[in-house]
């Protein structure tokens, strides 16, 4: 159905599903996960490449190396991961190595959060989680889209408003298709920065 529903049709957010009908409930499908991961800090050493032929600068490097040790300890396994074009993005990718199908797709490099979000609805629904390896501003503004204020945690929340530093990962869980994930239709249930995983 996406976003906009037909005239007529009434919407059941994920915490209404007790006053929908009998036949609603029962299609809800098992929460799915969305990681959104924005790429490790990048270097500007050298002017005269393009934007998107910047590496990692060694900071982001330490960063990503952090980021693998927690994916693979906190058992992340989006099972596609969709990562932008950019060489900054593709590093990152490499490094941190989650599990899942690869999909590079060039028209992430540049995307709005309104784009990001209507390429998360084409997933198909039998994927249980997705990991988007972008950029700011788009995927800080997607993760503040699509959190509930009302069910996701508010510390995390105003921590994710302040500042959506590169190398950051948001987790979100959501109880509805891929087709018909809308703003404020998912829980802000995670939130990892470089500076917290060098704290431990």
């Amino acid at each position: 159905m996406g976003c906009y529903a037909s005239p007529g049709a009434v919407a059941v957010r994920p915490h209404d599903r007790s006053t929908a009908p009998a036949a609603t409930i029962a299609s809800v499908p098992a929460a799915r996960q969305l990681f959104i991961l924005r790429h490790a800090k990048s270097s500007w050493n050298d002017p005269a490449l393009e934007d998107r032929e910047r590496p990692l600068a060694p900071r982001g490097r330490q960063a990503v190396k952090l980021l693998a040790e927690h994916v693979s300890a906190s058992a992340i396994r989006p099972e596609q991961v969709l990562v932008s074009p950019a060489r900054r993005a593709r590093e990152t990718l490499e490094g941190v190595a989650p599990a899942g199908e690869i999909i590079v797709e060039p028209e992430l490099y540049g995307a709005t959060a309104k784009s990001l979000l209507e390429r998360l609805t084409r997933v198909p629904d039998d994927i249980g989680s997705v990991m988007l390896i972008g950029h700011n501003p788009a995927m800080q503004a997607l993760v503040l889209e699509l959190a509930d204020s009302s069910s996701s945690d508010p510390a995390l929340v105003g921590t994710l408003s302040h500042k959506f530093p590169t190398g950051a990962l948001a987790t979100l869980e959501l109880e509805t298709s891929w087709g018909d994930l809308c703003p404020g239709r998912a829980v802000l249930t995670g939130l990892v920065r470089p500076k917290d995983l060098r704290e431990h």
